[in-house]
């Protein structure tokens, strides 16, 4: 990796050019993203498991898109949702999920023990719930998560509870199966071999390389510490990455503090940002960090993650900072969006709010109602 000690940035300065990292701006040194499997290659992973917000961080991203021509690409196997790190969804490129399962999965599939004693599994369910589904869509099927716990519990497998969660996540997490598409509201599933054929092999230095790649250049600049956390990954092997993607990334100090960002970067103009954006709760652009203060100001941080519960609201946000929520409900002939806003915002701002609102209607082709309190 480059080392460049002497370039400090301000938080302002790295702010403008994380936001461009996050492709919520113009990049400055990278082509625009025009379709769902550019903008989750950059990514490398994308945090999904909400599927409508998951859908927007894809919308949000592609300008002019609706929910029916990504939900579409999708189909297409443009890209792919499973469990690649932390337990939780993410939307991953379509050839790269077995890889990333084995790289950063391992460690949640180490650690599942303790869930199934709770859970009154045994290792020996799990597995054998996993050869169920394999056998039942072998050859091109797809079933709903309704389909596959009605399978299970036909084969003697007691799926009730949080039981089948578990063995449908540990079917994915073996990289027998993974979620395809949702029909309707519903999951569904299918074999990972099958839906994604031709999954791409790296040795183990080129996959923690790609990781660091393309995390960095898709969060950058920011800390080591946050790429371990997003990626689960050790500190020794979170340090092992960034040094196997050699001269691609460099180190700068922000505000005093180390942070890693794409080489390219370092010349980029650092453009204040003004942008005024209406972002789903589960974004990378809070959850791809462990320190979030760049963005989220610590007063706010409950109203954002209310309870501390891992469940995040969709945010308002102005020159990359989070100045509010919203609320989306949905009724057959229009969508209405409730925001609450956390500081003060003069009319023009409320008016550019309205309008990135707006520009979420047009993607789910829904008439708009915002309402403020």
């Amino acid at each position: 990796m480059a080392t460049t000690g002497s370039t400090a940035l301000t938080g302002a300065e790295a702010l403008a050019l994380r936001m461009s990292s996050l492709r919520l701006r113009p990049h400055p040194t990278a082509a625009p993203l025009t379709t769902v499997a550019e903008v989750v290659e950059w990514f490398g992973a994308m945090q999904a498991q909400d599927m409508a917000s998951g859908m927007w961080s894809l919308g949000v991203r592609l300008p002019g898109s609706t929910h029916a021509d990504v939900h579409a690409a999708l189909e297409r196997r443009q890209a792919l949702r499973t469990w690649p790190m932390r337990g939780t969804i993410h939307l991953v490129p379509s050839r790269d999920a077995r890889w990333m399962l084995e790289l950063t999965g391992v460690r949640a599939l180490a650690g599942a023990a303790r869930r199934r004693e709770f859970l009154g599994l045994s290792e020996a369910d799990a597995d054998r719930a996993a050869d169920v589904l394999g056998e039942l869509l072998a050859g091109g099927g797809r079933l709903t998560r309704t389909e596959c716990v009605a399978a299970l519990t036909e084969a003697g497998i007691d799926g009730a509870g949080q039981r089948a969660y578990h063995l449908l996540w540990y079917a994915a997490q073996r990289g027998v199966t993974c979620i395809a598409p949702n029909v309707g509201t519903e999951q569904t599933f299918a074999l990972l071999d099958e839906w994604a054929p031709g999954q791409h092999q790296p040795d183990r230095d080129e996959a923690l390389a790609t990781l660091a790649l393309r995390y960095f250049r898709s969060h950058g600049p920011t800390t080591r510490q946050d790429f371990a956390g997003w990626t689960g990954l050790t500190a020794t092997d979170a340090k092992r990455a960034i040094a196997a993607a050699g001269d691609a990334l460099a180190t700068v100090r922000v505000d005093g503090v180390e942070a890693v960002l794409p080489t390219p970067l370092l010349d980029a103009p650092r453009t204040a940002v003004d942008d005024v954006l209406t972002l789903p709760g589960f974004d990378e652009y809070l959850l791809g960090y462990k320190d979030r203060t760049l963005m989220l100001d610590p007063e706010h941080k409950q109203a954002i993650i209310p309870g501390g519960n891992g469940v995040f609201q969709s945010t308002v946000v102005v020159g990359g900072r989070v100045v509010g929520t919203w609320k989306r409900s949905l009724a057959r002939t229009r969508v209405t969006m409730a925001v609450q806003p956390l500081v003060d915002l003069a009319p023009a701002r409320r008016e550019q709010v309205d309008q990135a609102l707006t520009r979420y209607a047009d993607f789910l082709a829904l008439p708009p109602r915002v309402t403020w309190p």
